[in-house]
């Protein structure tokens, strides 16, 4: 399935929609823009999915190859339950890794969001030879990026009996709106399109989803185990980088941006008046920051 967006000067972007089995599981992605061209990885956060990027899509594809796909548990990907399938951020990880080998793309930039920056920075540390650059939208590596919001979710890692009912808020479609309208100045909020706490809801309130995510959110403590290594990568190799973070997010705060900087200091940071998901109401400018990045970088 394709669907043509609104033509640029080059003509008319096709984005792609497709499936393909990994590892024994099918695996959702969108795609676009010419496999010639250099590879741009989207890997998106919780509770999200490919979706966030249908923007990028359709703005960068004149110029790059674009794969954005759903992980287990979101989007249209499989959601087998969690009697079946051992939810991490390893085992996520694992299948991203298997889809890419799966489509041929050997060398690729990453843009991480939230999920997404644990399961890219364990691939660009493991693998620096297959990683161009990084672009960073609050996906965190340092332990300045968590805010209160953490709290909660931090006490449920430690006893997740006595928190379980206070982490199941945060899968209510009170706490899915707010993570996309929080942090947004009041001129922008019409550019957040209700369409995306509503998509990221549906996928939360499908059968067994609630527990495939409350594992998840257990499973992340283990992420920051993993911060000495992304940190020694990129001390070591240095990879071209780009942060586009909302300077009022709530759930990673710009301390998680700036810190890059202390092994990166030729990152390129840039705190945009936004929250969370800036995307929804940056699209444009992170496109052209983009543009311009990869442009001098690749």
């Amino acid at each position: 399935m394709s669907t043509t967006v609104p033509a640029t000067a080059s003509g008319p972007v096709e984005v792609r929609h497709r499936t393909v089995e990994v590892k024994g599981l099918p695996v959702f992605y969108r795609e676009a823009g010419d496999p010639a061209n250099p590879a741009l990885v989207l890997l998106h956060g919780f509770p999200s999915s490919s979706s966030m990027f249908r923007g990028l899509l359709r703005d960068l594809a004149d110029s790059y190859h674009l794969i954005a796909p759903d992980h287990l548990g979101f989007g249209r990907s499989a959601t087998p339950p969690v009697e079946e399938f051992a939810y991490s951020f390893e085992n996520l990880t694992d299948h991203t890794l298997a889809l890419l080998d799966t489509l041929g793309v050997d060398r690729f930039a990453l843009y991480v969001q939230d999920y997404g920056a644990p399961i890219g920075l364990r691939i660009a540390s493991r693998h620096p030879e297959r990683v161009t650059a990084l672009i960073s939208q609050s996906g965190n590596a340092y332990l300045e990026g968590f805010t209160p919001f953490w709290d909660v979710l931090f006490a449920h890692a430690a006893d997740r009996a006595a928190h379980e009912p206070a982490v199941r808020e945060l899968l209510t479609a009170g706490a899915t709106r707010w993570q996309y309208t929080h942090g947004v100045p009041a001129d922008r909020l019409d550019r957040v399109s209700p369409d995306t706490w509503t998509l990221d809801q549906a996928g939360l309130d499908r059968p067994g989803n609630r527990e495939i995510q409350l594992q998840l959110f257990w499973d992340y403590q283990f992420n920051l185990d993993g911060y000495p290594a992304f940190q020694e990568y990129f001390r070591t190799h240095r990879p071209p980088t780009l942060v586009a973070w909302g300077r009022h997010d709530e759930i990673f705060g710009p301390a998680g941006a700036t810190a890059f900087a202390r092994d990166l200091p030729d990152a390129e940071i840039h705190l945009l008046d936004a929250g969370h998901f800036a995307l929804e109401t940056h699209g444009p400018e992170i496109a052209a920051l983009i543009r311009d990045f990869l442009g001098r970088t690749l």
